[in-house]
């Protein structure tokens, strides 16, 4: 009856992470590629019930578990401390090369921005972005910010895709871009250091495959390409940052750091899991800061909850360009090129026929 039991159990962890590698937009296939290492947990405790059922069918439920952990742990390791680190430590001082950033979906409906506004206050980063917020979140945040942090770029929405960021080093080129959707902004600009470099930050957050928001991964992998292959034929220093509602390990959140040849700081040091805040069990990371190979990492962390389903993230880089023979920039091959261009293509496309 034991190994009846965990039949059941092990069929739907081979099937969720068999349908995690479908080459497919659906979002009941791209949604598999979220909860890893709770699929890998869940195949480690099943497997240790097999353990005790019958040993006619003991060995075939331990090879379905090894089978799950080991593709699982085999996409979540880098973003582990067993992995080497991707972005470089950064050297102390020179923090006139350094900028400090904050990312923080706030939930529209989240109505505790002294929540968020305090916890801004203590880091006193450089610069703020926040993702869904309305115009109500835009008058707390003015109030709170504007005399310290003077340079904006706003977008108040109620429709989740509302985009905030506050500065207090200057922006030159500033623009408010609606790249695939046009309910979808997103944000880009050159930010000047004190130490008079200037560097490229773009900002995102592209709709999320889901039933009550996109029945297709479609649109939010386009954007994420259409930006990488852009920051790929600059070739400049280059920031970006979002709630890109999509996990660090997934297929086209790869792909976009090969496309773009962007480093991911987190790989080596942590998942710095942000989503769902109030479920520390059911958590992976949605919100992301990625950096060219001109940068360093001071520090990373994610900070405390506000009443949001997101917890805030805080990152410090420093613009430290002599070092970047240091690293190993990810490249895109020509599958990696072609399919980023019809991904493209697909989803201007059907926004055409649309």
């Amino acid at each position: 009856m034991l190994a009846i039991a965990l039949a059941v159990p092990t069929f739907l962890l081979l099937a969720l992470t068999t349908l995690g590698r479908l080459p497919t937009f659906q979002w009941w296939a791209r949604a598999c590629e979220f909860p890893r290492l709770q699929l890998a947990t869940l195949a480690l405790l099943t497997g240790i019930a097999w353990l005790f059922a019958d040993p006619q069918w003991r060995a075939w439920g331990l090879a379905g578990c090894a089978i799950v952990i080991a593709v699982q742990t085999y996409r979540i390791l880098p973003w582990t401390w067993l992995w080497p680190i991707q972005v470089k430590k950064a050297v102390p001082g020179m923090d006139e090369r350094c900028v400090t950033l904050l990312i923080a979906n706030v939930l529209t409906p989240n109505r505790n921005a002294k929540g968020l506004v305090d916890q801004i206050l203590a880091q006193d980063p450089d610069i703020v972005l926040t993702l869904e917020s309305d115009q109500w979140w835009q008058d707390q945040l003015d109030a709170a910010l504007e005399a310290k942090w003077p340079y904006t770029l706003k977008v108040p929405l109620d429709n989740l895709y509302g985009m905030h960021l506050y500065s207090r080093l200057p922006l030159e080129e500033a623009k408010i871009e609606w790249l695939i959707q046009d309910d979808i902004p997103s944000f880009h600009m050159w930010v000047a250091l004190p130490c008079g470099d200037q560097v490229r930050l773009h900002t995102l957050h592209p709709r999320p495959p889901a039933p009550n928001e996109s029945e297709e991964s479609l649109w939010r992998d386009a954007e994420l390409l259409l930006v990488g292959k852009h920051i790929h034929q600059s070739e400049e220093p280059t920031l970006l940052a979002g709630d890109l509602n999509d996990v660090a390990w997934s297929r086209t959140t790869r792909r976009f750091c090969r496309v773009s040849g962007m480093l991911d700081p987190r790989r080596g040091r942590g998942m710095f899991s942000t989503f769902h805040a109030s479920y520390p069990w059911l958590r992976w990371p949605l919100d992301h800061l990625f950096v060219s190979e001109h940068f360093t990492l001071n520090h990373m962390q994610r900070l405390k909850p506000f009443g949001s389903d997101h917890l805030p993230i805080l990152a410090k880089v420093c613009f430290r360009p002599s070092r970047a023979d240091e690293h190993e920039p990810p490249e895109a091959d020509g599958d990696d090129r072609e399919k980023a261009r019809d991904t493209i293509h697909e989803a201007k496309r059907r926004d055409q026929d649309d």
